[in-house]
């Protein structure tokens, strides 16, 4: 284990977490899951998912199971991507593993099924020499970095600063529902529990959440998505935190949450983009950068699952959602031969890798890991 170092999402990888899929039995449908995964989850009755005679109880949850398939085709495509990051030189450290039989996980006022490490991006952001455990939106994955624990201790001992960033009390009322509210895209729109959030004898009001998923890295500059009031907050604790060392560049709304399946730098001076309008979004300096685009999702290009049994937490557009090793090299969603063809022929050479469940497990390949060890330095591209 060397000495940590990140600043940016494409020099050259050297040590890298690869998240862990081991246990990931159900999804815990509570308001914080439904909240943070309401623009792509449809079909789904919420008077069904949150029956009215149980909406009072403080912290009520259903429990929604994962069929077995599914969990162990993830579980295989999860250590092949590992697999594949050791056989391109990356030092590759896992979290420790969900147990089968672990124990709930309890809040002031809920209590959740906890959720293994996996889509490890969201909940840390590395910056240079320091961890940074981001403030979990989701009741089910507040403690998911006890699990990156070991690993974090490791970097700790080889002289990584390690800070966590307030942690919220996630009760109903911690939630800013204003984009909820005004981008209803779900059956009925947002789920009865959201638009009747239930008071708590621990509300604080508005917290502080905001996930690693949601901040671009590029050297000296930090882009972060903000949607709403809770974001707002972790925008700038982290201006706050960082003084001068890094300028944060705020964009409004350029999704829910999470920009890595919208937006990557894949080497200074060229993105990987959603659509064409994202420019327009980024802050100024950044928007005579290149930004590819690549054709539409093939439909064809993922499973059939079915509409009342299974969860589906993301959009097509989750195979944007790729990992750079270096600047000239990218792993792919084999499925996904529309973008490895606009890649080819941008330059880059790709790697596929098999990832068929992306959108039941709400994560891509940089979502599933957190590089560690890069070998470039906190630049300033903007200049």
């Amino acid at each position: 284990m060397s000495r940590l170092n990140s600043h940016d999402d494409f020099t050259p990888l050297k040590e890298i977490v690869v998240g862990s899929a081991a246990n990931y039995l159900s999804h815990e449908r509570d308001v914080s899951f439904e909240l943070f995964h309401h623009e792509n989850l449809s079909g789904f009755r919420s008077d069904w998912a949150y029956p009215r005679l149980s909406r009072a109880a403080a912290g009520h949850r259903e429990s929604w199971a994962i069929k077995e398939r599914y969990a162990e085709e993830l579980h295989e495509d999860v250590e092949a991507l590992a697999a594949a990051l050791a056989e391109l030189g990356a030092v590759v450290h896992r979290p420790l593993p969900l147990p089968p039989d672990a124990a709930l996980i309890a809040g002031l006022g809920w209590e959740a099924a906890p959720t293994p490490a996996l889509n490890i991006r969201d909940n840390t952001l590395i910056l240079g020499d320091e961890i940074i455990e981001t403030p979990p939106a989701i009741r089910s994955r507040y403690l998911e970095t006890r699990l990156l624990a070991p690993v974090f201790t490791g970097y700790w001992e080889k002289g990584a600063r390690w800070t966590t960033m307030p942690r919220p009390t996630l009760t109903d009322n911690s939630f800013d529902l204003s984009y909820a509210r005004d981008t209803a895209t779900t059956l009925g729109g947002p789920t009865e529990v959201v638009e009747d959030p239930q008071p708590s004898p621990y509300d604080v009001g508005v917290e502080m959440m905001l996930d690693g998923a949601q901040v671009l890295r590029l050297g000296r500059d930090l882009v972060v998505n903000v949607a709403q009031g809770n974001h707002a907050l972790g925008a700038e604790w982290l201006q706050r935190h960082l003084g001068d060392r890094y300028r944060v560049h705020r964009v409004w709304r350029m999704a829910d949450n999470h920009i890595d399946s919208m937006v990557l730098a894949l080497k200074p001076g060229v993105f990987l983009a959603r659509h064409s309008g994202i420019r327009d979004l980024m802050p100024e300096p950044l928007r005579s950068w290149r930004y590819i685009v690549p054709p539409e999702p093939d439909a064809g290009a993922f499973p059939v699952y079915d509409d009342y049994e299974d969860l589906v937490l993301t959009s097509p557009y989750i195979d944007l959602n790729v990992l750079s090793v270096d600047e000239n090299t990218v792993l792919v969603n084999e499925d996904c031969t529309g973008l490895i063809k606009t890649l080819d022929a941008a330059g880059f050479t790709t790697v596929p890798v098999r990832h068929r469940h992306r959108r039941l497990f709400g994560g891509g390949f940089h979502c599933f890991t957190l590089d560690t060890v890069r070998g470039g330095a906190r630049e300033d591209y903007l200049s």
